[in-house]
């Protein structure tokens, strides 16, 4: 849609992911054995009729450059607009550090901004993993006249930090933000429509203030000031990817088929990096019991509540439970796995034991070698 113009936050990395954004961000985290984070709010956008996209970014993209590309795979690698990447650009050049907040890297590329000619954005987290239908929140919004649409979750599985209370017209009454009662108001995804116009003078005010954050400082005061802000209310699966727990637990949701029909409906499809490779090989010995398998990968070894990306190797004998093996890992033959997550080239020798918890699950760096 033309009036819709749509930034995705893709510059978090977040310490409670440890080990897998050592090298990346939280955006471009591998996921549910193909994809990666910012495939879904991606996808959310061009199945909405958005094709105008800037992705803000600051380090550590490099991983996330080459996934992306020209934006093809949704359809936003265009002569005119289409997918921009934006590094911090607007930022002086004394500053090295990480973003303090949203506003402030919204107002890092403040120029890309002002130079968007469509009426309403749409802000989105890169690490946010759920298939939202945004064309009803963006209907709802233009019929509204609200400046402000947060889009929440009925139920939000992991992540949320903030709630809103709303009044019998569904309007935001109140904004808790990492509040104790989860009993109170609705879960944020953090996602937003919002009037340009609006950003901007959010954007302005808090520069000359020299405020940083979105909620605690200019949205919290643009309802105090009486600003109006409706809610939308997302039904299917939503999670927001913030520590391994969380990651953990999203990719083993997926091995339950009602939730995979929430998260991938025939009619809102998920794209990715298209990769043509070969089928999946099962040795004569192996199993699998309940996973969700890439192509071009060798099963030798059993395998069951587990999700394993393409190219991945699992030799004679292994033996792998509840683990997440990404891309082109080895597993050595008779090698014994529990709650595991291996990241990308890790090789496990033959006969390497490794057990983590559902809890607390064990990560293997990428490209290590036990």
């Amino acid at each position: 849609m033309k009036d819709f113009h749509g930034i995705i936050f893709a510059y978090n990395t977040f310490p409670e992911l440890r080990e897998l954004v050592k090298l990346r961000t939280a955006a471009s985290l591998p996921f549910c054995g193909r994809y990666r984070l910012i495939d879904f709010p991606l996808s959310s956008m061009r199945n909405a009729g958005i094709f105008d996209v800037g992705v803000i970014v600051q380090r550590d993209y490099q991983s996330l450059l080459d996934h992306i590309g020209s934006g093809k795979p949704w359809d936003m690698s265009r002569r005119d607009a289409g997918l921009r990447m934006l590094p911090p650009f607007g930022l002086p050049e004394y500053h090295k550090g990480n973003y303090t907040g949203t506003i402030e890297a919204l107002n890092a590329v403040s120029t890309y901004i002002e130079n968007i000619t469509s009426k309403y954005i749409v802000l989105m987290l890169g690490n946010m993993y759920a298939n939202i239908d945004l064309y009803e929140p963006m209907q709802q919004h233009v019929r509204s006249g609200a400046e402000i649409t947060a889009i929440c979750a009925a139920h939000c599985v992991d992540g949320c930090r903030l709630r809103y209370v709303t009044g019998s017209d569904g309007r935001v009454g109140q904004m808790l933000i990492e509040p104790r009662d989860e009993s109170r108001g609705v879960a944020s995804l953090e996602a937003y429509i919002i009037n340009r116009d609006t950003l901007l003078s959010l954007m302005q005010s808090c520069r000359e203030q020299n405020l940083y954050r979105f909620h605690k400082d200019a949205l919290s005061r643009y309802l105090n000031e009486g600003g109006r802000m409706d809610v939308y209310m997302h039904e299917g699966y939503s999670s927001i990817i913030r520590t391994v727990d969380s990651y953990y637990r999203a990719n083993m949701d997926m091995l339950d088929s009602v939730n995979r029909r929430e998260l991938f409906p025939a009619s809102r499809p998920v794209r990715t990096k298209f990769r043509e490779e070969v089928s999946t090989y099962y040795g004569e010995h192996s199993s699998s019991r309940n996973c969700l398998v890439a192509d071009n990968c060798i099963i030798e070894g059993n395998i069951e509540n587990c999700i394993v990306f393409s190219g991945a190797r699992i030799g004679k004998g292994a033996k792998l439970r509840n683990c997440i093996i990404m891309r082109r890992c080895t597993v050595g033959p008779w090698s014994e796995l529990n709650y595991v997550i291996a990241d990308k080239g890790v090789v496990f020798s033959a006969g390497t034991t490794l057990t983590g918890s559902d809890k607390l699950p064990t990560v293997v760096p990428k490209g290590t070698e036990i």
